[in-house]
């Protein structure tokens, strides 16, 4: 599982010209599955994300979590996380989950996400979106399950 984690002003997503999910302060998180993920990744995966410091003090450090600014989420599947670029000049996909198998892990994220009592929006599954945001500092960082919680984590090699 791949999360980037975008910290934003505000962000939007769209279909076909028409919002779908919006919000102000908080974490564009931009969520992609590869073979071998599961379900067991998800919790933790949240949890490093709610606690993870990316809001800053006074001073411009970084001391604070989403939770502590009452800040937002917009939860965007993205399955080009999976790309791989080591051969030729196309991105393969060959890492990708299955869309079917991708799609029940991202709701069931989601509906972890919304139990956080954190505000939740997000795209829509399988289509084509069109993300608008003010990323904030900028602010974006790249998180892998499979480097962060690799005991719970499958290779698909």
């Amino acid at each position: 599982m791949k999360v980037v984690i975008q910290r934003v002003k505000k962000a939007s997503v769209s279909v076909n010209q028409k919002d779908v999910g919006q919000i102000n302060q908080g974490y564009l998180l931009l969520v992609g599955f590869d073979q071998g993920d599961s379900a067991e990744l998800l919790q933790p995966m949240l949890n490093k994300i709610c606690q993870c410091k990316l809001f800053p003090d006074r001073k411009g450090r970084f001391a604070h979590s989403i939770l502590e600014v009452a800040g937002e989420l917009l939860i965007v599947s993205q399955f080009t996380l999976s790309a791989e670029l080591k051969k030729g000049k196309k991105p393969s996909f060959t890492r990708a989950m299955d869309p079917g198998d991708a799609e029940r892990l991202y709701d069931e994220f989601t509906d972890l996400s919304r139990q956080t009592g954190i505000p939740v929006q997000t795209g829509l599954f399988g289509e084509m979106m069109q993300v608008s945001l003010q990323n904030d500092g900028p602010v974006t960082i790249l998180m892998d399950s499979r480097e962060l919680f690799p005991s719970l984590s499958r290779s698909s090699s």
